[in-house]
Order: C-alpha cells, then structure tokens, then sequence
C-alpha cells in the first residue's frame, strides 16, 4: 500500500490527543456534509424549475422550426412537402401560417397573434391537450381556439352564436390608404374551444384552420410563414437539417427548441450558474476549517513526522500524508452529504412535503449530472485546501 496514504487513513480514523483539533475536525467535517447536501439539493431544485418552466413553452414550440430568413413567407410546393416526410427521422410536418391580427368581439378588441395550422399541428406540439373548455376546430369550418386571457379580456365562450367574432388583418399592398375599413381584410369566426398554458402564453396566439388563415391573407396554398417540424427521438439533427436545406433549395432559418426559448434558456442557466456559484462559496467558507484542523494536526505530529524523516521519508511524501487525509475527509464527508441530498430529493418527488401551492408541490428533479458537479466540486476545492495546509510541512517544524 503507498505508504502515504496509510498513513493518512491512520490519522484519519484515530482521534486526536489534543481535544481541540478533534472538535475543529468535526466542525469541518459536518460543515462539508451539509454544503453538500444544500448543493445538491439546490442544484436538483433547480433542474425540476427549469424543467417546469419549458414544460409551458414546449407545448407550443416543434423540435425544428423552419422559416425565411428574409421576408415573411417561403414557398413549400407539394413535393417538397413529401420530401420532407420521407426524410429518415422526421416524424410529422406542419405547415403554418402566422400574422399578427386584430381581434372584435361584443365591442372589444384584442390584438394577438393568429397562427393557422394545417391537421398535422396536434401531432406537432400538445396544445389540444390544454383545452380548458371545448374542442379543437374542424379545419374545414371558419372555428378557431382561443387563449384563457384572450377569452376572458373579450368575455367570450365557446360555440357563441349570438354575437359576431371578427378577425381582422391588413390587407397586402403599397400606397395610400383612401379608406381605412378598405385596409384590412375581415371574416367571421366562432371559437370552438379555448387553451390554458401560461398567462403569457394565454394571451399571445389564437389557432385556426390553415386554409381560413391563407385566405384571409390572401397567401397562395403553397405560400407558408413557417413549416414545424416533429423529430424521432433518435434522430440526428444535424443530418436533418442539411437535407431539409437541400430538398427546399431557398434561404431559411431552422430553429430547435433552444434556438427558439434563447432568452429564457440564457436566463434559466445565468441563474443556475449563479446558485452554483454562491452555493460553493459556502463549501470554500466550510473548508476553511478543514485547513485550520490539518494545520493543528502537522504542528501536534511533528515528531512522528521528524522520526519519519529520519527513516528516510522524503518531505514530500509527508506532505502528502496530509494532502491524502484533507482529500479523503473532504470527499467522504461530501459523499454523506451527497447521500443526504439524494435522500431528500426523493422524499420531496414521493411524498411532496414542501408545496408551492396547496395543489402543486415544489418540483425537483434527481439528476446524475448534479451528483458529478457535487462530487467534481467537493473534490476539486478539497484537495487545494489540503494542499495549502499540507504546504507548511517542513524541515522548520522540528529544527
């Protein structure tokens, strides 16, 4: 066995003569299991936030999103479009149409965002599976779905008859505007359900049959704002997209569903990142204690250590005896900790003991990754602490 380390071990498992030092090592030691533990379970709370929070988006955004990368509209023929489906890896294809309108109903107005999608959309993204009231449309009559916020800001419900449900949108064209009811393009609706996701989202999109949408827009049928796109789950994306380049042969943009959450992956990470980083502070703050505690122990041994260089240790190996035993008190303490954290993680996911509200329970999530950032950082910031104090092994401390 490398002598070193024997050592290390030895002098980790036997108590200290000098009270002191056994207490300070104790307080190192506890300090490293619960800054640990509070970093992992920080680390999983947020992996179960960020999950909750794309889990809204994600309802509405595709695994690939095609669209022009200049003006409003590409052009998709019908075999391309076949093409397209053929391609290995993709599972469905959407075609889309989307234009901002302005929204009529009993003497209120609402400006969102029309979005007409052909009947392959369900198979896309999970919005009929948010319906709060309702059913999806027929796509062969003038229905449409409606968020939550758009529904209750025009105070209107589902299959309402009674009163008139415009939309409008501004007409194609250049040139002066003689008579502004001229300008936009109109048509009567009836909203056949509506959706709940999110506030924002709520209130930004309302769904309609592709071919009411092109009409009213006056698009050509082969005339898209965007084509979405769903992908099997072992599909290469990147053999994917150049053939998608290849088969429409124009300029366009795709987007992942990272690509089109940037900001709010950017944000969910930057705070992430930030936890991460205070959270470590806490365990560089503990190890202080760890080197204060090794430090006591050289000075308390240095007789043994001087007998040890008489026999023909190097100075170097001794500094590793307590290199070896800050490294393994840190790591240990960290696994308990870290056994600790899990403990609570999946108490939290199976009992739900701590609520956000009296329905939801706070979400967290047991990730592989965290376990290695934990162990990754106890280890890394262990060994510099036990570094610098196994630095002040010297031949001073018994001359």
């Amino acid at each position: 066995m490398n002598f070193p380390f024997y050592i290390a071990k030895r002098y980790l498992i036997s108590a200290s003569k000098n009270n002191a030092i056994n207490i300070i090592t104790r307080i190192a030691s506890v300090g490293i299991v619960i800054s640990a533990m509070a970093l992992f379970v920080v680390l999983s709370v947020f992996s179960g936030l960020r999950d909750f929070s794309l889990s809204f988006t994600n309802v509405l955004h595709p695994d690939l999103k095609v669209m022009p990368s200049n003006g409003k509209t590409l052009l998709l023929t019908p075999q391309q479009y076949l093409d397209l489906k053929k391609i290995k890896g993709i599972q469905q294809v959407s075609k889309i149409v989307e234009e901002k309108a302005l929204l009529f109903y009993n003497q209120k107005e609402v400006i969102a965002t029309l979005k007409g999608v052909d009947s392959n959309y369900t198979q896309i993204t999970q919005i009929h599976q948010k319906l709060y009231m309702g059913d999806w449309f027929d796509s062969q009559s003038p229905e449409v779905v409606v968020g939550y916020n758009i529904a209750y800001q025009l105070s209107i419900g589902v299959y309402d008859y009674t009163n008139v449900f415009q939309l409008f949108v501004p007409k194609p064209g250049k040139g002066v505007i003689a008579n502004p009811e001229q300008a936009f393009n109109k048509i009567n609706v009836v909203p056949s359900g509506i959706y709940s996701i999110n506030e924002d989202l709520d209130a930004e999109y309302i769904f309609a049959p592709l071919t009411l949408v092109q009409e009213l827009l006056q698009y050509q049928p082969h005339q898209l704002s965007c084509i979405e796109i769903k992908l099997a789950s072992n599909a290469s994306e990147s053999e994917i997209r150049t053939q998608i380049e290849k088969i429409l042969n124009q300029k366009i943009i795709i987007k992942n569903k990272i690509a089109l959450n940037d900001s709010l992956y950017k944000m969910l990470n930057t705070e992430n990142l930030a936890v991460y980083l205070i959270f470590t502070l806490v365990i560089i703050v503990a190890l202080f204690n760890l080197i204060g505690s090794l430090i006591m122990m050289i000075l308390e041994k240095r007789q043994n250590l001087k007998t040890l260089h008489n026999l023909g240790v190097e100075i170097k190996d001794l500094k590793r005896i307590f290199l070896f035993q800050g490294s393994l008190l840190s790591m240990v303490s960290g696994i308990i900790g870290l056994i600790l954290g899990i403990v609570l993680v999946f108490l939290q996911q199976y009992y739900q003991f701590i609520m956000i509200t009296p329905t939801m329970a706070y979400p967290v999530i047991f990730n592989f990754e965290n376990v290695l950032i934990v162990l990754g950082t106890i280890a890394l910031l262990g060994y510099l602490a036990s570094a610098i104090a196994a630095g002040s092994v010297n031949k001073k401390l018994w001359e």
